[in-house]
């Protein structure tokens, strides 16, 4: 068992819209990622996905409503809903 420092790990990310796995849990990744600018329309069709804003917000774009996500907040989009991430700043 190994704790993880968030704020190292994500020290040693440089780029965006790069995740990298940081630990897993019952078969589920967890992942840590530096975003900013838009990502494309897309869905899981076979898992839920997890936005938790450490730094910054995220505005979660699904078509017919935006949903901001700030510091400190988590948002888990159900398998098969399609959604756009967009972050202004990093």
């Amino acid at each position: 068992m190994n704790k993880v420092n968030i704020s190292e790990k994500l020290n040693k990310i440089n780029d965006y819209w790069n995740p990298r796995i940081a630990g897993e849990l019952n078969g589920q990744q967890i992942r840590l990622v530096k975003i900013k600018g838009e990502f494309q329309y897309h869905k899981h069709d076979n898992e839920d996905e997890m936005f938790l804003v450490i730094k910054g917000s995220l505005k979660l774009d699904f078509k017919d409503k935006v949903v901001d996500v700030f510091e400190g907040e988590f948002i888990i989009v159900p398998k098969g809903v399609l959604h756009r991430p967009i972050a202004d700043q990093e």
